[in-house]
């Protein structure tokens, strides 16, 4: 009998097939639940009030918006300490809370540009996805590029916090979005060679699941936000 596509049989190899399946499928239940929750919040008053008040984002709501950092961080570090179960319950956990992080995008723009975007997106991302798994090329070779624009992206991001600069905010996202299409790309062929490491245990590669598919979901989240940012209807406009 197969395993579970989710629940990996943990004492028998997998294919490469059988690997990243489970990492998407983790990704896909990631991304329901961060989009219920996301709705779940926006539509429901009483508890967005939790999150922001009259006079701004309320102490909670802060927390929920930097508690995944630490979530990512927990999940990265704490990798080998951790168990199977304990990496995939923080993971569900996590995607709930940015959920409720994201319900915010809801006050700004309007719900019909928000799932043309989310659909412009999933393409992108789709398109990246094929790219990284079927090319011949080392991708490799760009990754150091990519995480050092990604650390420019951070921090310019974080002056612009008090700059508030509409123009310097609209060239971050744009760069944002090349960004974040190569490392997509790079992280699926990443996905692609790790599988292939044949002194890693059932075990580990399991548990690389779960932390594949918060690298690709991260990958995707940061994508539609910079594509939101720039081209996103807003509710005030």
């Amino acid at each position: 009998m197969s395993a579970n596509p989710i629940f990996i049989n943990q004492s028998t190899p997998y294919s490469f097939n059988a690997f990243l399946k489970n990492v998407f499928i983790w990704m896909g239940i990631g991304m329901a639940i961060t989009a219920f929750v996301s709705y779940l919040f926006a539509s429901n008053l009483s508890l967005l009030s939790y999150l922001i008040t009259n006079t701004g984002i309320s102490t909670i709501g802060y927390i929920v918006m930097f508690a995944p950092i630490g979530f990512v961080m927990l999940m990265s570090l704490g990798f080998n300490r951790l168990s199977y179960f304990t990496l995939m319950s923080l993971f569900l956990v996590y995607a709930a809370i940015m959920g409720a992080s994201l319900s915010f995008i809801f006050l700004i723009y309007t719900s019909q540009s928000i799932f043309n975007i989310f659909i412009i997106a999933t393409l992108m991302f789709g398109a990246m996805g094929v790219y990284g798994y079927s090319t011949k090329a080392d991708l490799t070779k760009m990754s150091s590029l990519l995480l050092m624009a990604l650390t420019g992206i951070i921090i310019a991001s974080l002056i612009n916090m008090f700059l508030k600069s509409d123009s310097f905010s609209y060239i971050i996202s744009f760069v944002s979005v090349i960004v974040f299409c190569g490392l997509t790309a790079w992280d699926i062929q990443k996905l692609k060679r790790l599988n292939e490491d044949a002194a890693m245990d059932s075990e580990t590669k399991s548990k690389m699941g779960i932390l594949g598919a918060l690298t690709l979901y991260l990958d995707f989240i940061n994508l539609f936000l910079s594509l939101l940012r720039l081209f996103g209807d807003r509710r005030n406009s």
